[in-house]
This record gives structure tokens, C-alpha cells and sequence, in this order.
């Protein structure tokens, strides 16, 4: 007797299928027309548009399809649009920085479209096995990605510390998933909810749900599985960290809440308080260790880590918190980009190539640079949660859903934590706008291929690319915080069928 075969409904998996073309399109392109990045870049940013637009197209068709291993719905394709968001920003600014820093060819734009494939397949994986493959795609692109500067050491290190942390994270992530199918029989979030909440949890169960946690918690950058963070932050090229930093944190906090908040859902009184801790300990430790940093990579790098705490803090609360969680994650996504697009932009100031990572070089930015200087303090705003930027609104959203859930305590120390978080943050803006520059910095006059500086005017003219990045990052962050209620609306819907 033949196996049967489930029936393949492709548009409901398009976002994949496009981006996985768009993986294999542009390597064929870059095989025959080296040394064209236009070309590359036109056409990952054309099918990550592709992708974005069958999952608007299936928004009010939710079903789901390959055996039911995957959800085509709207969380699925309200994190798809959050992934594409984060990797088109990454695009944008890596036109001119990947042309200045030797790495713009095929390779680079295949593994970042390969990376969202996976991250949609993580956040519509209505079964463990199709998350961890997810997972799988995702990571092993971002490994080779974090190291694509092979002639830098510090790049070369940061790749090995992240597939070796990576690896062992995934190790813990499949042994919970043995034991929870060893518990149930199951790995089918439908089928795994039923069985739990007609039959409870045993210790098998419990211990699966145990070593989940620690898996997520790696991808996450949860503390205390936050180890890797900063150095690979600072050693990966600048515009792969920020992709880092915001896509593949919502990819993981996608598979976080697709499983805690589906299938394990019944078991909330059990983990709820595990997420409660780690989720204070993520916020205090990024906010605490970000104070003492020089370096804005590493700062922002800590940074990420403290926000993985406050995101946290939506998964404690799960149904109340979940729209806030969306919400927090595409503004966060639009904010963090949008930083190190700075970076990238300020990058070409320096004549020998170092980028502006050293505090003191963004003494008196805002008055020598005053869109660049403006931008990048709007970005911090957003990030420490200060009205009117979106930033303000996820923290708001989220810390009120706990309080009405009845955590008091955490969003007490949430709140405490954002005022710490503000010092930091601030201290950027301080730099910008009270400090004078030195007199190397005053003195610097240079060409660069994202940028060219004009000494006499003092004007820093960014790529037309990474312009409309840092543009589009800064007007979403205003714009979201002063008029958020659409997205807020949006975000509630995608996880009306959740619960």
C-alpha cells in the first residue's frame, strides 16, 4: 500500500516560495552578471515586496496546509510582514556598505533571503518538527552571515561563538522536543493541545517544556543565555547585527509564542513563573551591563538583550499581552535597524574604514550632521520608550496588559528598568548635541561608497539606498508612536485566532 501524500497547497505557502526563488534567483544572477549589485539588491528587495504581498493576500484565509504542519494565518503573516521589514531595512543599508566593504555579491543576498524563509517557517510552524526545521534554515544563514568578513578575526570569531552557542541551543531544543513526544505521543501543536489539556503534564512533559525554554532562550538572547550576544554583535559586519538584532529576535520570539501560546497554553501556570524570572533578569542584566559600555555596537548589543526582557514580559502575560508583543516587535524592528544604519551611514566619515563604534565619535554629530544627529536620537528615544515615538507606545501597551493581568511587581520593575535604560540611551544624545568633537574628529574629511563628506559645508551625503533606510526607519518610529492605533488593531487581530 503506497503512502499517502497530503495535498501541497502552494499559495498558501508563497511568502516561502518567493523568498527561497529570490535566494536561488539572485545567485544565478550574480553567477553571470558579477560586480552588478544594483541588480542584486533590486531584486531581493522585489521578492521580499512578492513575499509581503501574498501574505497580505492570504490574511483573511487562514488555514492549514502541508499536513497540517504549517499555519498559513494571520500571526504567521503578520510576522512575515515584521521579517520582511527587518531584512528590506538590512537591503536598503547594505547597498552602499556592502560595496564598500568588498562583501556585495550573491552569497550575502541569498543568506539573507534563506534566513526569512526560515523565519517564516518558524513563526507558521504548527508543528515542532516544521519549527525546528525553521529554525535549522534560519540559523545556519545567520552563522555564515555574522562571519562574512573572512580576512577580520573578530568576524571569524564571532561566526564560531555563534554556531557554537547556537548548536548547543539547538541541542536543548530537540531533547525538549523528544521528551514532550515522549510524554504525548504527538509533536502537532492541534493534537498536543487537546492531549495536555485532557491529561495534564507529567515530569516528562514538564522537563520538555523545561529544556524549551532554554532552547528559545538561546535565540532569544534571554538571560542567562545571553553569553554570546555582544561579541558576536560586535564582530559580525554592521548592517548583518542589526538584522540580528531585530529579525532574528522576532523569528525566535515567534516560535517562543506559537508554542507557549498554542499548545502549551494549558500549562501557563506552570512556566509562567520560569518567564517571570527570566524575564527580570534579561531586563536588568542588558540594561545594567549597557550603562558601562563605550562601544554603541555592543551597547545596542546589550541593549537587545534588556528588550528581549520586556518582550518577555508579554509572553508572562500571553492573551492580554499578545498584540503588544506584535506591536513591540515591528517597532523595535523599525528602531534597531534604523541605529546601526547610522553606523553604517556615519562609517564613510573615516578615510582608513573604521566605523564610528567609540562614543566620542559622535560628539557634536548633531550640529556637523544635523539629519544624521536627529535621526539617531530619535532612534534612541524610541528604544529607551520616551513619547511621541513608537517605542513609548509598545512599552505602554505591554506594561498596561500586565497590570491588568495582575503583575504588578514585574511592571514595577519593568518601569524601573526603562529608567535605567534611559541614562544610557540619553547618553548618546548627550554625545550628540553637549559634547564638543576632538580635533581628529573636526578635522576629518573623507570619501567612502556609502557616503562623501563635504568639508566645507559639513554635510554627509548618504546613498540614495541608505537614505531611504534610515528615512523609512525614522518615519515609522515617529509615525507609529503619534499614530499607532491601525497597527495596534492589526496586531490584535493576527492573534485573535490564537487563543
Amino acid at each position: 500500500m503506497l503512502p499517502s501524500i497530503p495535498d501541497v497547497n502552494l499559495p498558501a505557502i508563497l511568502p516561502v516560495i518567493w523568498l527561497c526563488a529570490g535566494a536561488i534567483v539572485v545567485l544565478l544572477v550574480d553567477a553571470f552578471r558579477r560586480g552588478a549589485p544594483g541588480w542584486l539588491t533590486g531584486l531581493s528587495l522585489g521578492f521580499l515586496a512578492a513575499a509581503a504581498f501574498s501574505a497580505a493576500w492570504g490574511w483573511d484565509s487562514p488555514q492549514r496546509v502541508m499536513g497540517g504542519m504549517f499555519a498559513s494565518d494571520r500571526l504567521t503573516h503578520a510576522f512575515t510582514f515584521i521579517f520582511v521589514l527587518g531584512t528590506g531595512l538590512t537591503i536598503l543599508l547594505s547597498h552602499d556598505y556592502a560595496a564598500r566593504e568588498g562583501i556585495a555579491n550573491g552569497e550575502y543576498y541569498a543568506l539573507l533571503l534563506f534566513a526569512t524563509a526560515g523565519m517564516v517557517m518558524m513563526a507558521g510552524g504548527s508543528n515542532l518538527v516544521t519549527i525546528f526545521l525553521g529554525l535549522e534554515v534560519m540559523s545556519l544563514a545567520a552563522y555564515v552571515l555574522a562571519g562574512f568578513f573572512k580576512a577580520r578575526p573578530a568576524s571569524s570569531e564571532a561566526s564560531i561563538k555563534y554556531f557554537l552557542m547556537g548548536a548547543f541551543s539547538t541541542g536543548f531544543l530537540l531533547y525538549g522536543i523528544a521528551l514532550i513526544y515522549g510524554s504525548t505521543g504527538t509533536l502537532d501543536h492541534a493534537t498536543l493541545a487537546r492531549r495536555v489539556s485532557e491529561g495534564g503534564a507529567d515530569w516528562l512533559m514538564l522537563a520538555g517544556v523545561g529544556l524549551l525554554v532554554v532552547g528559545f532562550g538561546f535565540k532569544v538572547a534571554a538571560v542567562p543565555f545571553h553569553m554570546w550576544v555582544p561579541d558576536v554583535y560586535e564582530g559580525a559586519p554592521t548592517s548583518i547585527t542589526g538584522f540580528m538584532a531585530a529579525a532574528v529576535k522576532a523569528a525566535g520570539f515567534a516560535a517562543f509564542f506559537r508554542v507557549f501560546a498554542g499548545p502549551l497554553a494549558a500549562l501557563h501556570a506552570d512556566w509562567d513563573a520560569i518567564l517571570w524570572v527570566l524575564a527580570v533578569l534579561t531586563m536588568t542584566v542588558g540594561n545594567v551591563a549597557a550603562i558601562t559600555q563605550r562601544n554603541l555596537k555592543r551597547m545596542l548589543a546589550y541593549s537587545s538583550i534588556a528588550h528581549a526582557g520586556y518582550l518577555l514580559v508579554a509572553l508572562v502575560v500571553l492573551k492580554a499581552g499578545a498584540g503588544g508583543l506584535l506591536f513591540y516587535l515591528f517597532q523595535y524592528t523599525l528602531s534597531t535597524v534604523g541605529a546601526f544604519g547610522v553606523i553604517i551611514a556615519l562609517g564613510a566619515l573615516n578615510g582608513n574604514g573604521r566605523e564610528a563604534l567609540d562614543l566620542s565619535d559622535y560628539d557634536g554629530l548633531g550640529y556637523r550632521h544635523p539629519v544624521l544627529g536627529f535621526v539617531l536620537a530619535l532612534f534612541m528615544f524610541s528604544l529607551a520608550g520616551l513619547p511621541p515615538t513608537a517605542g513609548f507606545v509598545g512599552k505602554f501597551y505591554i506594561f498596561s496588559s500586565a497590570v491588568q493581568a495582575g503583575y504588578i511587581w514585574l511592571v514595577i520593575l519593568a518601569v524601573l528598568n526603562t529608567v535605567a535604560a534611559a541614562y544610557y540611551y540619553l547618553g548618546v544624545v548627550v554625545h550628540l548635541y553637549m559634547r564638543e568633537p576632538g580635533v581628529q574628529e573636526a578635522a576629518a574629511g573623507s570619501l567612502g561608497a556609502a557616503g562623501r563628506l563635504d568639508s566645507s559645508s559639513g554635510i554627509l551625503r548618504v546613498g540614495i539606498l541608505t537614505a531611504g533606510g534610515l528615512f523609512l526607519a525614522a518615519w515609522g518610529t515617529l509615525h507609529l508612536g503619534i499614530f499607532p492605533s491601525r497597527v495596534l488593531d492589526l496586531a490584535k487581530r493576527a492573534v485573535a485566532g490564537v487563543f
